[in-house]
């Protein structure tokens, strides 16, 4: 069964190009014109969100972070002619994974998505596979690498998919520092366009949402980060 992408964009000729080349790519696609509309026609068959981010209406940037409040978290894509590095950070700061400038190259846009959903499939088969234990366990804090869930203090805290990665990737390895780059490598794989900026501002928000054990990740300034195995 082809993988389903829901393509959100106000402008109807750039949705039908999108349309034309993603299906040619043996993609499923869905069109919505609004931030509205696609809130509406997004399932759970959808394996990833192309969105733009200023529409009339709500943005893109709003319906990212109304699907993470709500506990989704499928792959999105920003498309967006603001390109300015705050631009960009405020995109990965509510919970989108990718960010592409307008104007763009079809074949970078084919490329970004394979490369992100081959990233999302390696990290599923990696934790299903190969964990011999299906939970990292520290203290009071549980990463369950099956339900790709992380509990503290018996609370879940909800992670978009590019944050459980980085924190299991720490979480892993707790002794060891991991730098910028090294994190890069090993959460984004495929994809050259990220960059150490950006990891920054994923660790940034993973801390904010883990609240009181804000120590479980630990900052090394002029190297990394690692995990912290006793947080406080």
């Amino acid at each position: 069964m082809p993988e389903k992408i829901l393509v959100v964009d106000d402008g109807k000729d750039i949705c039908e190009i999108l349309e034309f080349n993603l299906t040619n790519e043996g993609y499923d696609v869905d069109i919505a014109h609004s931030a509205e509309e696609a809130w509406r026609k997004l399932t759970p068959e959808h394996s990833l969100i192309l969105l733009d981010v200023m529409m009339e209406g709500m943005s893109g940037y709003k319906l990212s972070e109304k699907l993470r409040k709500s506990n989704n978290f499928i792959p999105i894509i920003f498309l967006t002619a603001k390109d300015r590095e705050n631009d960009i950070l405020t995109g990965f700061s509510v919970g989108g994974d990718d960010y592409i400038s307008k104007p763009f190259s079809v074949k970078e846009v084919i490329a970004r998505i394979k490369a992100l959903l081959k990233r999302s499939a390696i990290a599923n088969k990696t934790n299903q596979s190969e964990n011999k234990k299906n939970c990292l366990v520290f203290d009071h804090v549980i990463i369950d690498l099956d339900a790709k869930e992380l509990t503290v203090n018996e609370n879940i805290i909800p992670l978009t998919r590019t944050e459980f990665d980085i924190i299991t990737l720490l979480a892993s390895n707790p002794s060891k520092v991991f730098e910028r780059d090294e994190i890069i490598d090993h959460v984004w794989k495929d994809s050259p366009y990220i960059t150490e900026r950006t990891i920054d501002v994923h660790i940034r928000r993973l801390r904010k949402k883990i609240g009181e054990k804000v120590s479980l990740i630990i900052s090394r300034p002029g190297y990394g980060y690692r995990f912290n195995e006793k947080p406080l």
